[in-house]
């Protein structure tokens, strides 16, 4: 897998994007937020384009919290050789379909590589806001595709069966 120094600026000022996840469960379409998450949007739109995401998975799938996914391992341990950190909103409320960056305990609050996760039912929207935000999937076909992968959670580790991620696309809105 390879590995990056820094992210290249890839979103303009005043334009607004999504990225297109084609998995393997369907699609997952996420509207990035830059106002909310500062240089994570920019970070992970600039992975995307690279096609560091092809061919990953969601390694971790929690029933009713989470689904996580862009580790270049598969294992929960990989990151794409560096981190930004875009510090949350201190009263921020996660909701089913938001999408923010999993961090290790240490790192600082919105501390960002390559892995995220996805808000997949109630006790994830009880999350407390440390986790930087790239944006929001709630069109009602990524809620039924993230509906589809939690339903495959066994409790906290690998889905029932492998959930891959084809591709992801950025897109710029109109």
């Amino acid at each position: 897998m390879t590995s990056y120094s820094a992210a290249e600026q890839v979103l303009e000022d005043g334009k607004r994007y999504a990225l297109d996840f084609d998995t393997s469960h369907g699609p997952i379409n996420v509207l990035l937020d830059p106002d909310l998450g500062g240089p994570i949007p920019n970070s992970i739109a600039f992975l995307a384009t690279k096609g560091f995401y092809d061919g990953l998975s969601f390694h971790r799938v929690v029933p009713d919290f989470v689904l996580q996914g862009g580790c270049p391992n598969g294992t929960g341990t990989g990151n794409p050789g560096y981190e930004v950190v875009g510090t949350p909103p201190r009263f921020y409320e996660y909701k089913v379909g938001d999408v923010a960056m999993a961090k290790t305990g240490i790192a600082p609050p919105g501390a960002s590589g390559s892995q995220f996760f996805v808000i997949s039912g109630k006790s994830g929207e009880r999350l407390p806001a440390e986790y930087g935000l790239l944006g929001h999937a709630h069109d009602a076909e990524s809620l039924e595709t993230i509906a589809r992968i939690d339903a495959l959670g066994r409790g906290d580790g690998p889905p029932s069966e492998p959930v891959a991620i084809n591709t992801v696309t950025l897109r710029e809105l109109d």
